[in-house]
């Protein structure tokens, strides 16, 4: 299956996660995306000022294994996965720190990001408790789940804490640490926030006391530590949040996959030009031919012919190849990439890239579009341009799973659309709206000037077919808001 949300990332892109999930059936998973993108005409965005080039430049995936999902409390059970292999690979890298040193760094970032999926998760279920009541004794559990699992992480160090094992190796350790620390801090006061939100209780006096003082002592000891802390020094906290971006991208490495992006039917693309090219030949040859035929040796005519067939030729070149290039579009894509970890290969990511008339998307396409219009008829007034997007992603399930320790289900695509192009023609952000009240005062006021892209998803999987759709509302200020009308 395949799922996908959407957010609004900063005031010039949106952000699209998706997750092809793989059927463990032992049989390679094929998912194909289609996103149909209806543009105002009046932003003047067309196949002409926006090509391929353009659109790839303001597209940026990055794709990542999906992070086992273990709950909070079975980490911190005797015998779970994610301690134990944790625990083999610091054994290892001390009988042999140099050989088993990617091993090793390997584990501790990804019981990092277990841990935080896991406590994501957590909190995500707490909050749609509903009430204070309800979720009480939820707050136990993450409490106690949250800092036994970091007891039991710490713990660990002991086994490295040797003269064997060199400091770089051990800083490794405290790494994971800290960044697990922030991790633990960042979600708690979200849940602070939250109980912040529900009216004056005992329940919540309760629960944000039991919060407060968890939090405490996870600050008193990064402080012991020396991990770096808020202080409200502009320097100090502008170093720190750039510090903690690091920590993220470094616990996270293991799960990303560099793709390197090659373009796709290049061979079978030239096999037809050379047709093309062929085929404006043998019309030239024919007619050369068959006019010194009719004609005998150089005459005058003779000679036009031989250049009016020679026009000709090179426009009948042209035309084939125009026309072998969108028959190849339909076939196809722009660009692929090999899904690989390590050096073993797990699957292919194809992207394709088109401007289509309206007629060509889909009937069950336009009329989700249509629902979400304003008025009646809207994209017609509007007289939109279609930008169709194709993907095509194929995961082994099998070279997968052959190729971690842990289970994986597929993998994410965090994919984010770059919109600044989109604002060059647009109006300015506020137009004054002169209006009158009802005892005749006539006012001005300045008021926000939308524009609507909408985004239509077809997400295909196993023979199954779903409709996502989305609207991006923005200014020339930027994005305001994307919303799922689903």
């Amino acid at each position: 299956m395949i799922s996908i949300n959407a957010k609004k990332h900063d005031n010039f892109s949106v952000e699209f996660k998706f997750g092809f999930n793989c059927v463990e059936d032992g049989v390679p998973d094929d998912f194909s995306v289609n996103a149909w993108m209806f543009v105002p005409n009046s932003l003047d965005i067309n196949s002409e000022n926006y090509g391929k080039k353009q659109f790839y430049r303001d597209i940026k995936s990055n794709v990542r294994l999906i992070t086992p999902v273990y709950l909070l409390r079975d980490i911190v059970q005797d015998g779970s996965q994610p301690l134990n292999l944790l625990r083999s690979a610091l054994e290892k890298v001390v009988e042999n720190p140099v050989q088993e040193q990617d091993a090793y760094e390997y584990h501790l970032k990804m019981f990092a990001a277990i841990f935080k999926s896991a406590l994501r998760d957590q909190v995500q279920h707490m909050q749609d408790a509903g009430s204070l009541d309800s979720a009480e004794y939820l707050v136990e559990d993450y409490i106690s789940n949250a800092g036994l699992v970091m007891k039991k992480f710490r713990e660990l160090y002991r086994i490295i804490d040797v003269p064997t094992v060199p400091e770089k190796t051990r800083s490794l350790f405290k790494l994971c640490d800290e960044f697990m620390s922030h991790v633990l801090e960042l979600r708690t006061i979200r849940l602070i926030r939250n109980v912040d939100s529900y009216p004056e209780s005992q329940t919540r006096t309760h629960i944000r006391e039991r919060f407060t003082q968890f939090l405490v002592n996870e600050y008193a000891y990064k402080k012991s530590k020396g991990y770096g802390v808020m202080n409200g020094d502009p320097k100090h906290d502008r170093e720190l949040v750039y510090h903690r971006g690091m920590l993220k991208k470094f616990i996270e490495s293991e799960l990303y996959i560099r793709l390197d992006k090659k373009k796709d039917g290049v061979a079978i693309e030239q096999i037809y030009y050379s047709i093309a090219a062929g085929a404006a030949m043998i019309f030239a040859t024919a007619v050369a031919w068959i006019t010194q035929v009719k004609y005998g040796n150089i005459t005058w005519p003779l000679f036009l012919v031989l250049v009016v067939s020679y026009m000709l030729k090179d426009r009948i070149k042209d035309l084939l190849r125009y026309y072998f290039a969108h028959k190849l579009g339909n076939k196809y894509y722009d660009n692929k990439a090999s899904i690989t970890i390590g050096k073993n290969r797990v699957g292919e990511i194809k992207e394709g890239f088109d401007f289509i008339s309206k007629s060509r998307a889909p009937e069950y396409v336009r009329k989700l579009r249509e629902e979400a219009s304003a008025v009646e008829d809207e994209s017609r007034i509007f007289e939109e341009k279609v930008l169709l997007y194709r993907k095509r992603v194929s995961i082994d399930d099998a070279a997968l799973a052959g190729n971690v320790g842990y289970p994986m289900r597929g993998i994410n695509e965090i994919m984010r659309l770059h919109l600044h192009r989109f604002t060059h023609k647009m109006d300015n952000p506020m137009v004054p709206i002169d209006s009158i009240d009802e005892e005749g005062r006539i006012t001005s006021k300045n008021v926000e000037k939308i524009y609507y892209i909408h985004i239509v998803f077809q997400l295909s999987h196993d023979g199954e077919k779903e409709y996502r759709h989305f609207c991006i509302s923005m200014t020339r200020d930027g994005v305001l808001d994307i919303v799922n009308h689903k």
